[in-house]
């Protein structure tokens, strides 16, 4: 929620010095969810804005996937840069191959923006449906239109909870959807919670995707282990394993638990996600396809 006036609280980093994960990640991971801010002195935040983060530049996350052994990542455009996507799409242009991007785009934004930002790197567009000053769902279905020859899709912010017809919502949607943070849905909410079942519904379409993200987001838990989460992480992968991606987060802006090491939340893929095999599909082979990267090499 952002504030009446142009302050905006500060809010912490990362952990800036991640570890090497127990859990060995396959040739070709890809980390689907996560943002760059600043340098501010260069891509200067929007006012008003909920929260004022610290510089955490491109160099910083890709130096933190090296360590993490990710080859590949998603960023998604934060609310502090509102629709203005210069500072992401100028990470997707210093490297086109290794990154792809999720932006906020105005519903009259202009054809020849889409371009630009198609051949920038741009496979979709985020709805923020969860805060207030968001769009309902029905809002987001023009935009939806115009995108879906691109093949793009469209990602959803929201609290699954508070939609426990989210199926009938999206029939028919234009586009794939992908839901941030398996739903938002309090973990101890969840499992009887007939928004999370409508999701569930919704992943047997066919046509959507969620990210195994933010588990700090929806855990009752003060700091790690966020072991309550770990249900809810093994409902969606045995639902449908071929619709789900994983992200880290980075910098994990605005969370109430205790900052998290990266290491950590990788490491959680191995409780989550135990099958070796099914990890790669989710951390390989689908990103693959949502985001349109180049097929890895056989071998």
């Amino acid at each position: 929620m952002s504030p009446d006036h142009d302050e905006a609280p500060p809010i912490p980093g990362p952990d800036r010095h991640p570890r090497r994960p127990a859990l060995a990640l396959p040739p070709g991971s890809c980390d689907c969810h996560a943002h760059v801010f600043g340098p501010a002195s260069r891509f200067p935040y929007s006012t008003p804005r909920s929260y004022t983060p610290p510089d955490s530049p491109l160099a910083e996350y890709l130096a933190m996937h090296d360590t993490l052994g990710v080859q590949r990542g998603v960023l998604v455009q934060p609310s502090v840069y509102g629709t203005d996507n210069a500072a992401m799409m100028d990470a997707l242009h210093a490297h086109p191959e290794r990154l792809r991007g999720v932006a906020v785009l105005a519903p009259d934004v202009p054809e020849a923006e889409l371009d630009a930002l198609h051949a920038g790197g741009v496979r979709g567009v985020r709805v923020n449906v969860l805060f207030k000053g968001g769009v309902p769902i029905s809002a987001a279905r023009p935009l939806a239109e115009r995108i879906a020859a691109r093949g793009w899709h469209v990602q959803f912010l929201i609290d699954v909870s508070n939609h426990p017809e989210l199926d009938r919502e999206l029939a028919g949607f234009p586009t794939p959807v992908v839901i941030d943070h398996m739903g938002h849905c309090a973990a101890a909410k969840a499992p009887g919670d007939p928004g999370f079942a409508a999701l569930l519904r919704l992943l047997d379409t066919g046509r959507c995707w969620v990210k195994l993200s933010g588990p700090y987001r929806i855990t009752a838990r003060k700091a790690l282990p966020f072991d309550d989460v770990t249900p809810i992480a093994r409902t969606l992968v045995e639902r449908r394993p071929d619709r789900m991606v994983w992200g880290t987060d980075w910098p994990h802006p605005s969370i109430a638990t205790a900052m998290p090491n990266d290491a950590d939340l990788v490491d959680m893929l191995a409780d989550w996600v135990p099958d070796a095999d099914t990890r790669r599909r989710i951390l390989v082979e689908n990103p693959t396809v949502l985001y349109d990267f180049p097929k890895l090499a056989a071998g």
